[in-house]
């Protein structure tokens, strides 16, 4: 994958890290719930970024 969708997606992850710990701080389960969907949807992608580059010929 290009570098660009690399740093996007680890970005996605860290952020939503970051929204998760915030939420968890504030006692807000809304902002607990976006953080942990941006953080897992953030990995999932930089596993489907690696499992394409293992493929590659």
């Amino acid at each position: 994958m290009s570098v660009g969708q690399t740093i996007k997606h680890k970005t996605q992850a860290f952020k939503g890290r970051v929204t998760e710990r915030v939420g968890r701080a504030t006692r807000n389960r809304r902002l607990q719930r976006e953080g942990r969907i941006d953080r897992v949807s953030g990995n999932l992608k930089q596993s489907g970024d690696k499992a394409k580059d293992a493929f590659k010929p």
